[in-house]
């Protein structure tokens, strides 16, 4: 089969790799679509990971083949794939820390080599401990294969969203209006908060009052703090998410986050920034920091619901479609995003 294999920084081959064999409780998927994740791009980017590995992650397929002790499913069945489910047993489980699980992080599909997602190949392989515990869930026949693609960036959305402890009437500031930020804005809106969203082009802050935003501002605007106190009627935003790593974002935030407030970090910021941060900003404030990283299986099933009953508006999210053998090309394209540039889907068998 054809796959997309990491040979390290910036080196991405497409070539032939073996069939995965799987064990009696395996499931094979043909990966009909795949979202390129922003943590995909890291990867691919940066010297995170020993290659050679497959990444991809946001899985959208048909079952091709079935091990002898797999129940409930059939071959042609279509599903999503949650590339990790925790053990639900460890002390991290226990207190609903779901992605710090060794199992969470240790045990994933793969389609060869380290088991790194593999949804950039033709087929992947679905561990017996996700086939067991719920990591397969079928596709409504009126949903498509690109939609059911966004259910685990949701769920990982909707994860922050509820951290953060988002309620009906909070006004909720979102900074960067790329494909994650335009989808907290939709959750935000689903849930009875007013949305405001900053980003540095002017397409995407368009697109930002398209979908749904109560206001959408140039970030780089001296008066931002001002027009946000306006709008909150002098206390700010009950909420920031920051979904762009920027330090100017989060100091924006501290600006426009109201005394007791909630700052949330979403998106992963580069190793080698550091933040100069006086505690007593946050102590006399009583803001809270926190942050959140991956999916939540407490959450899949609603994600699921949200994405499935057309809660939000998924389709509005699309803009590039690739096939699998132009995933170095889909790559610089998210790198450098041209103003039409949301999110990014894969074909293999385009």
């Amino acid at each position: 089969m054809k796959a997309q294999v990491f040979r390290g920084v910036n080196q991405l081959q497409y070539e032939d790799v073996p069939m995965p064999d799987i064990a009696a409780d395996e499931v094979l998927v043909q990966v009909q679509v795949v979202g390129l994740c922003q943590s995909d791009i890291k990867k691919i980017k940066y010297p995170l990971l020993e290659p050679p590995r497959i990444f991809g992650h946001e899985t959208a397929g048909t079952i091709a083949a079935i091990g002898a002790d797999v129940k409930d499913w059939q071959v042609g069945d279509r599903i999503i794939v949650l590339h990790h489910i925790p053990c639900m047993h460890c002390a991290y489980c226990l207190n609903e820390n779901f992605s710090m699980c060794d199992v969470y992080k240790n045990i994933t599909t793969t389609a060869g080599f380290v088991p790194s997602g593999g949804g950039f190949a033709e087929f992947v392989k679905v561990p017996g401990h996700i086939v067991r515990n719920g990591g397969l869930m079928r596709i409504p026949d009126d949903v498509t294969f690109e939609q059911a693609s966004f259910v685990e960036p949701t769920n990982c959305c909707l994860k922050a969203v509820k951290k953060a402890q988002i309620q009906p009437g909070q006004t909720v500031l979102v900074t960067g209006a790329g494909p994650i930020g335009l989808m907290f804005v939709m959750l935000v809106k689903y849930f009875g908060a007013r949305a405001i969203a900053t980003d540095l082009i002017p397409s995407r802050i368009e697109k930002a009052l398209k979908i749904g935003a109560d206001a959408a501002f140039d970030a780089r605007a001296p008066e931002l703090s001002s027009k946000i106190q306006a709008i909150t009627q002098g206390m700010g935003v009950d909420v920031s998410l920051l979904a762009v790593p920027s330090d100017k974002a989060f100091f924006q935030a501290l600006d426009c986050t109201r005394k007791g407030g909630k700052i949330l970090f979403f998106a992963e910021f580069p190793d080698e920034v550091e933040i100069p941060l006086n505690p007593n900003v946050l102590y006399r404030r009583e803001i809270d920091l926190m942050g959140s990283y991956s999916s939540s299986y407490r959450v899949q099933a609603l994600a699921a619901d949200i994405v499935f009953q057309r809660r939000i508006d998924v389709d509005a999210l699309i803009s590039d479609r690739f096939p699998l053998s132009n995933l170095a090309e889909a790559v610089d394209r998210a790198v450098s995003p041209t103003p039409d540039t949301y999110k990014i889907l894969i074909y293999p068998q385009m």
